[in-house]
């Protein structure tokens, strides 16, 4: 989990340090427009480059989610680092325009510009002259990508037309990342920070294309048939079996895939409830019907149904050097340890697993399933209905675990439990490294 603040901050104190080897916000004597200048290219700079780090963490490279922990962490991080050019963007466009507005008003008195009286030529001029239409794309696009991202924020926006707006965020990068080339301060060509901001927007460039065209899905992408499908009507929730081709080649538990069984809904992530099995070759999900999207998902998946499966991602592996693990599955969470009890009951790791079960909602026969699969796999099994005995609490967990201490956490669930319960352990000083949690949330 520290992962994430770590790359999102080692960013920005990457590009300011490069930045600041070329120039410095301390402007002497300091006045007014000599700051205005320098913050304007520095917050340029730096909402460009946060832009094009998370374009090309969409494009759902396997090297970047190893290296970030999994790809709901990667997506983690390109939800702050999108959030973070937005404010970037937003405190760029206010001293770029509102200094125009509070000119235009009165309030300031514009002093010559740069130059003024000078005969540019060559590259420079070339570049001089750009600056109108520059301006103009980039400030039609920061509208649009401050729209775009608000909607991806706003949880209540349908996911179906969240995955197709969102697309368009890599259509305005292309007229930002024009403003930022050509607007860039001309000295700074031949420094650092020059040299990675038009690495970041190549980069960035790059990638918005390759998510135009679907890149990133079709590299993964094997199709499937809905071998069975069992229903819990007391849960709200199902349970499907998808038989794929040759194309998968295995998976762990603990990962999930993009299942698409509607083109005009999109690929939706689904935790894998089951461990691979290479003769079967069969995948196990089982899903609450929680939003719009799983409730039409609910009536609609079917025997013998075609889907196509992207995939597998996650680092939510199990993997780690305690002797003894932890395991929390509220509620619809309990898919990945299902998944993993399923390995457990092939191949014991000898160490010693408690599983604990909060749920609202009781149906006796999945109940008995989960039983059968935690004496399989010799995992300590605790089961809370919440509607009676109340929440899980730290307390509960630390009370019903020997040698909690060194044991390693995991979690997947609602955010404000798994927040609850890890604050509480950290406070009781388990590491952050062995506090680990699965942010199943693509947006």
């Amino acid at each position: 989990m520290s992962r994430i603040p770590l790359f999102f901050w080692g960013l920005v104190a990457v590009v300011s340090a490069v930045w600041f080897a070329a120039d410095s916000l301390w402007v002497s004597p300091f006045a007014y427009f000599p700051f205005r200048s320098v913050f304007v290219q520095y917050s340029g700079i730096l909402a460009v480059v946060m832009m094009a780090v998370a374009l090309v963490l969409a494009l759902r490279l396997r090297v970047l989610e190893r290296w970030v922990g999994g790809l709901d962490k990667v997506y983690r991080l390109h939800k702050w680092l999108g959030i973070g050019s937005l404010v970037l963007a937003m405190l760029h466009w206010w001293w770029a325009k509102g200094t125009k507005w509070m000119v235009g008003w009165g309030w300031l008195e514009k002093p010559a510009g740069k130059g003024a009286g000078q005969q540019l030529t060559g590259l420079e001029a070339w570049f001089r002259g750009q600056r109108g239409l520059a301006e103009t794309l980039g400030e039609w696009a920061f509208y649009a990508a401050a729209v775009l991202i608000v909607l991806a924020l706003v949880k209540a926006f349908p996911y179906h037309l969240f995955r197709k707006t969102h697309k368009l965020l890599a259509v305005v990068f292309l007229p930002l990342a024009w403003h930022s080339f050509i607007l860039m301060e001309f000295d700074y060509w031949v420094a650092p920070i020059g040299w990675l901001t038009q690495v970041a927007v190549v980069a960035g460039s790059v990638a918005a294309v390759l998510l135009l065209v679907g890149w990133p899905g079709k590299v993964r992408k094997v199709p499937g048939e809905v071998v069975s499908v069992t229903r819990y009507p007391d849960l709200k929730v199902f349970e499907f079996l998808v038989k794929v081709t040759q194309g998968w080649s295995g998976h762990s538990p603990g990962q999930f895939a993009f299942i698409t069984s509607d083109a005009a809904e999109g690929p939706h992530p689904y935790t894998i409830a089951s461990d691979w099995n290479p003769e079967t070759r069969c995948l196990k999900f089982v899903v609450k019907e929680l939003g719009d999207h799983t409730r039409r998902a609910s009536r609609r998946i079917c025997e013998g149904m075609p889907v196509t499966l992207e995939g597998p991602y996650g680092g939510f592996d199990f993997e780690d050097d305690c002797r003894t693990q932890v395991w929390i599955g509220a509620g619809i969470g309990i898919t990945p340890f299902i998944a993993r009890m399923g390995r457990l009951a092939g191949q014991p790791d000898n160490r010693t697993v408690y599983l604990f079960h909060p749920t609202a909602d009781v149906s006796e026969e999945a109940l008995a399933k989960l039983r059968a699969d935690a004496e399989a796999a010799g995992v300590n099994l605790v089961i809370r209905c919440s509607r009676i005995e109340g929440r899980l609490t730290p307390e509960d967990i630390r009370n019903a675990v020997p040698g909690w201490q060194q044991a390693s956490f995991w979690f997947c669930g609602p955010v404000g439990l798994g927040e609850k319960l890890f604050r509480q352990f950290r406070q009781w000083g388990v590491p952050g490294r062995r506090l680990h949690r699965e942010f199943f949330d693509m947006r």
